[in-house]
């Protein structure tokens, strides 16, 4: 548990310190006394009486007081360091930089968990082992370089791996990024991320916390702690953003149906990363970036106007910005007359808006200022300005931070010029502000925040679901995979549409249901897993001579134990899967259907139970979701009864945890309905 002591300790002592700045114990002592700590500082060093000018002890029961314990000795030393300070000192709060503990083997994972056990049950806390360290505004507790400087409106950060927290430190900084504190938990033999989520989240005080955090995560020991904290600190208005790594072996899984194949714990992940309304990015630049747009306004819409002297550029960012969804909105009318009455002969006002080389700053300022206060309908401005040798670009930049600050819309700056206007762009980062260099990581990184969806609210949909009437069925249903009939109960029992069937074994049945049903029919084999792969798919049937024959094909399929008869359904060919994943819950999966779920890879998750948002979220993530939409003159479905199903599935899933794997695939979509015209259903007691 994160305690005072660790956040600012009125005494610190390094275990381990040394004048080498080349080792650990050396550079964090370095950072500890150029932060300006202000609390009392110690070293235990067998060797030296004084150490970078602090007084060394050779004993560690001679050192005066110890709040907090930085260790930099080899790993075998540690116990019994740990053990003495508990004991003689009454020290609740260590950082234990040394590696060789849980990483490598055995050995080490029972010395950590010997340490940390005996940390916890004197009420400490413990960072690490195998980390760079912490910082918070009472001193530089790590070891690399560079060390930020703090400001109480920065971010907080926390990561699993004490490089990668260097690296985005080497990618913030000269965005203008700025850290409120810094934690570097390693091997989280105590104090993992999700631990450090729920003290941002316990200790939130509006007026001085810091309102963006960062996390960088290898492994989620805790599903439901991160959740729980990342959602109530979003929900009191603070914005996070996360890249998880460490999932590519995940994927191999046991696939005996589209979702057991599909489903991993990335997309576990992914499902409740969008649950908490975590931003999750891929990589350092994208977090960062995400960060940056965090430290302006919120963009409450998609219409954006670019504001450029340079074409290229204002391409390329269009081009970002529409692949995710985004709009730029061709201004026409009056607006467009009073835009291009602002700038010089061959400008351009259509939007992008192109103000051309010889722009001035005072066209620019009029032109911010029009899009801001008489164009309601904009949410938000780009404005790209490089040097190009025409302009005085402090004169810029001074009024981009006036317009930053003044705007109710947000103005995201793209300042291209990083080298041949260094001292320009120092001083406008100087004045804590902040800088896209690249505009199409700009683009897909607004794109990325718009398409995550606020923290769900908890509430599990239950209109027209039969509870009591889902738990009988699973009670009296056998292992396995089931049958249709039972499958079809369960989703009449969740009001999930299903298309008319009847399951048949003889040519007589086969006849009968053909004449009940009517033409066109649709025969689908019984038994195999996947029908298609085995011929087991015969569509569009129009005659009884055909339907008689491809029933008798069928039945000789290796496998078949009958065939379904159904009405023939036409649209389009959708997908929803749902897995049982350990410590997550029912991962839900949305996609194209028919052959395509697999072919084409492109799904989306959540995490059961959804809300209709969330489900909106997911279909509108899809790559797919042009076709979904309609595009190129064809109709798209019906997102509403869409996002409808995967959220009665999700709830159906929420009182029957038996269930480990749904395949409905394919649904067929239209506009005004949505079908199920195939099931699998995998229960496990």
């Amino acid at each position: 548990m994160i305690n005072n002591e660790l956040i600012d300790p009125d005494s610190i002592v390094v275990v381990g310190g040394s004048d080498d700045l080349n080792k650990p114990g050396g550079k964090i002592l370095k950072n500890i006394i150029e932060g300006n700590y202000q609390g009392t500082l110690s070293v235990v060093n067998p060797h030296h009486k004084l150490i970078q000018g602090i007084r060394s002890y050779s004993n560690i029961n001679d050192v005066p007081s110890a709040g907090l314990a930085i260790l930099a000795i080899s790993a075998r030393y540690c116990l019994q360091v740990v053990e003495s300070l508990i004991r003689e000192k009454g020290t609740k709060a260590f950082i234990i930089i040394s590696a060789g503990f849980a990483e490598s083997g055995e050995e080490g994972k029972k010395l950590e968990e010997e340490i940390a056990g005996m940390i916890e049950e004197s009420g400490g806390c413990l960072i690490g082992p195998n980390c760079i360290g912490v910082i918070t505004p009472s001193y530089n507790g790590i070891f690399t370089s560079p060390v930020p400087r703090l400001n109480e409106r920065g971010c907080d950060l926390v990561s699993g791996s004490g490089a990668t927290a260097v690296f985005i430190f080497e990618s913030a900084i000269p965005k203008g990024v700025r850290f409120s504190s810094v934690y570097s938990v390693g091997n989280s033999a105590q104090t993992g991320v999700e631990e450090v989520l729920e003290y941002w989240d316990n200790s939130f005080d509006p007026e001085r916390s810091s309102h963006i955090k960062l996390i960088y995560v290898e492994s989620i020991r805790n599903p439901d702690k991160l959740l729980i904290h990342a959602s109530s600190l979003i929900k009191k208005g603070c914005r996070i953003a996360a890249i998880k790594a460490g999932t590519s072996e995940a994927g191999s899984r046991a696939a005996s149906s589209h979702t057991g194949a599909l489903t991993s714990s990335d997309s576990a992940v992914e499902a409740l990363f969008r649950k908490a309304g975590i931003v999750r990015c891929s990589g350092r630049e994208e977090l960062t970036t995400v960060a940056s747009v965090f430290f302006h306004k919120p963009l409450k819409g998609r219409n954006i106007v670019i504001i450029t002297h340079a074409g290229g550029p204002a391409v390329m960012l269009t081009d970002a910005l529409s692949a995710g969804g985004m709009n730029i909105p061709v201004i026409r009318g009056e607006h467009y007359d009073k835009l291009m009455a602002m700038m010089n002969p061959g400008a351009s006002a259509s939007n992008p808006v192109d103000m051309i080389a010889t722009a001035t700053s005072d066209q620019l300022d009029k032109i911010i200022d029009y899009v801001d206060k008489k164009m309601p309908e904009i949410d938000g401005m780009t404005v790209i300005f490089g040097s190009n040798g025409l302009n005085d670009m402090m004169v810029i930049y001074d009024l981009l931070h006036r317009k930053i600050k003044e705007c109710e819309k947000p103005l995201f700056p793209i300042l291209p010029s990083v080298t041949s206007s260094q001292p320009e762009l120092d001083y406008f980062l100087d004045k804590g502000l902040i800088n896209f260099p690249d505009e199409v990581v700009l683009g897909r990184t607004l794109t990325k925040i718009s398409d995550t969806p606020d923290p769900a609210d908890g509430r599990i949909f239950l209109q027209d679901i039969d509870i009591n009437r889902i738990r009988d069925i699973i009670k009296n249903a056998p292992a396995g995979y089931q049958k249709p009939e039972i499958i079809q109960q369960l989703l009449a029992a969740a009001s999930i549409p299903i298309v008319k069937e009847e399951v048949v074994t003889t040519q007589s049945a086969l006849i009968h249901a053909a004449k009940k049903t009517g033409f066109p029919l649709a025969l689908k084999v019984v038994g195999p897993v996947h029908k298609s792969d085995v011929g087991g798919v015969t569509l569009n049937i129009k005659s009884k001579s055909y339907l008689e024959e491809e029933f008798i094909r069928m039945m000789d399929i290796k496998g078949a134990k009958g065939v379904k008869v159904q009405k023939m359904v036409k649209g389009t060919e959708l997908f929803i899967g749902a897995k049982y994943e350990p410590t997550y819950g029912h991962v839900i999966l949305c996609g194209l259907g028919g052959i395509f779920v697999e072919v084409l890879g492109d799904i989306s998750s959540g995490l059961a139970p959804l809300t209709f948002r969330e489900a909106e979220s997911m279909i509108k993530s899809l790559k797919a979701y042009r076709i979904i939409h309609g595009t190129r003159g064809k109709q798209g479905i019906n997102e509403k009864k869409f996002a409808e199903i995967i959220v009665r599935l999700s709830s159906l899933l929420r009182f029957a945890t038996e269930i480990k794997e749904v395949d409905l695939n394919p649904l067929i979509g239209s506009p005004e309905s949505i079908t199920v015209v195939d099931a699998r259903i995998k229960i496990l007691k």
